[in-house]
């Protein structure tokens, strides 16, 4: 993978899309995404924010940790200066093109589905979110975390 190759595919599933080589905003369906490379250490990332991470109760924090082990798969859920994000990260070259779409797949779906059933795709490693206090979720999806 490249990134004149991303910045290809980026254009095609995004409905809107700015920057340069290397480090682009887009928009899928109002998500906001973010995809920066780094090609002299053969690294990548697509992230998208999706909440003040203050704003969240820990019933939701442990709900996303158990999710990264069960519902997330090749994406995770993470905390960088104070906001909850939704990430990808892989090594740049040995990206094909349709890892790169499931990614920005991936990526929205994680950010869609916080709160509810912190799923990525269809698919789930076996477990569930029993030891997660789904009380404590629902009144937390109630008042709503903060978006950003």
């Amino acid at each position: 993978m490249t990134n004149e190759k991303l910045q290809d595919i980026y254009s095609a599933v995004s409905d809107s899309i700015q920057g340069r080589s290397g480090s682009w905003q887009f928009y899928i369906k109002d998500i906001p995404f973010m995809s920066i490379t780094d090609t002299n250490h053969n690294r990548m990332r697509i992230i998208s924010p999706i909440a003040d991470s203050n704003s969240l109760n820990d019933a939701l924090i442990k709900a996303a940790l158990v999710a990264n082990f069960h519902t997330a798969l090749d994406v995770k859920y993470a905390v960088s200066d104070g906001i909850l994000w939704s990430v990808f990260i892989h090594p740049l070259k040995e990206l094909s093109e349709d890892q790169v779409k499931d990614a920005v797949s991936q990526v929205y779906y994680a950010h869609v589905n916080f709160g509810s059933t912190f799923a990525s795709t269809s698919l789930t490693f076996p477990g569930k979110l029993s030891n997660v206090k789904k009380e404590e979720i629902k009144k937390e999806e109630k008042t709503k975390y903060r978006k950003l």
